[in-house]
């Protein structure tokens, strides 16, 4: 009988785990109002492709279509205002914000067996790390995430999956073969980030993407969401 395999999974967040009810896109537009309003008059076109992107890829976008200078000074002023404006919207009832279905169960369930089953969660996601942890502390699953790989790791999301392995062997002291890692999202681009490294990918149409469309990119693994407890757990803990 062979060794049991550690299984590493990998959460997007924003549609995948919960929804801010609009805190975090509000977020991001004040910011550029606030910041850049001038250059929104001059005649600038600003059409941001948000669905699972990274937000220091969406910063370079931003100053490219703005005519900004990029650099590591103006990209600090940028997501401090971010950061503040999401901070206070998460805290609005203007807001209202929740867990997708099936999550809070799901997560329970893993922490509770994750030491039985040798299944570990962190999370892979576009938002900064300090946006990223604002949010899930916010919906109180903070303590599921102890690492994770970031928006402020790489502009490329495509890069994410190394990075995020490099941390989990840093927190566990333990290798996960991409084989044994599931990323979960909701976008065309976790799929792909999946695929990049080699990992297998769950995606859920709880997200701005239908199953359907969805399953246009061949995913292992594609469902409703993340309710139905006895499919989720045979995908993500047996499987």
């Amino acid at each position: 009988m062979g060794a049991k395999q550690n299984r590493l999974l990998l959460f997007d967040i924003d549609c995948t785990l919960l929804n801010t009810g609009g805190a975090g896109m509000n977020a991001f537009h004040g910011a550029i109002e606030d910041l850049y309003s001038d250059n929104l008059i001059g005649g600038n076109s600003l059409s941001l492709d948000m669905a699972g992107s990274t937000d220091s890829g969406l910063v370079i976008e931003i100053f490219k279509s703005l005519g900004i200078e990029d650099s590591v000074k103006e990209r600090k002023v940028f997501f401090d205002t971010y950061l503040s404006k999401l901070n206070s919207n998460l805290s609005s009832s203007k807001f209202a914000g929740h867990l997708l279905p099936g999550v809070d169960t799901l997560l329970k369930e893993l922490s509770v067996n994750f030491q039985i089953h040798g299944v570990y969660t962190g999370l892979l996601t576009g938002n900064l790390e300090e946006g990223a942890k604002m949010k899930v502390e916010h919906f109180r699953i903070g303590e599921h995430f102890s690492f994770g790989a970031y928006g402020c790791d790489h502009q490329d999301r495509n890069k994410l999956g190394p990075i995020a392995l490099e941390r989990a062997y840093e927190k566990y002291d333990c290798n996960f073969d991409p084989e044994n890692v599931i990323v979960i999202g909701d976008t065309p681009k976790d799929i792909k980030c999946a695929k990049a490294f080699g990992a297998k990918v769950l995606a859920v149409g709880t997200g701005s993407f239908t199953c359907d469309e969805l399953s246009q990119y061949e995913p292992d693994f594609v469902i409703e969401d993340l309710s139905d407890q006895q499919i989720v757990r045979s995908i993500l803990i047996s499987n």
